[in-house]
């Protein structure tokens, strides 16, 4: 009997794993995104073509909103972290596309939760 190792996920999880030390996340962190892309088959596609392209497919919506959405989202979040009210060079870009990430599984979750964050719009003491 022979087994058939497909390397497809290996690359994904390799991939991830170099996206979130870059971006400064720990490994639970990251082992609990590959877990969520692991079980949410249309956002693991997204995140493949994320790594071939560097780049959203947005093939996917969750309540109307795509990963591009949550990273404008998330960049924003960061700016008034940062109170710099734009986008600096201190600004991780990976970071901001690991947040899209894991905010689209939450948000396929509990849409109803990331819905009120989104319209909620801009303020300091929310996040």
């Amino acid at each position: 009997m022979s087994i058939i190792l497909g390397t497809e996920k290996l690359k994904a999880y390799r991939g991830l794993s170099m996206l979130c030390e870059y971006a400064g996340k720990s490994a639970e962190w990251c082992d609990e995104l590959w877990l969520a892309l692991l079980t949410d088959y249309e956002l693991y596609e997204e995140f493949l073509y994320y790594l071939e392209h560097h780049c959203f497919a947005d093939r996917m919506k969750a309540a109307g909103y795509s990963l591009t959405d949550l990273y404008v989202w998330r960049m924003g979040q960061d700016n008034l972290r940062r109170d710099t009210g734009k986008n600096t060079e201190n600004c991780n870009k990976e970071e901001m596309v690991l947040q899209a990430f894991w905010a689209m599984a939450e948000m396929r979750k509990d849409p109803s939760r990331y819905e009120r964050k989104l319209a909620d719009g801009p303020g300091t003491d929310r996040e």
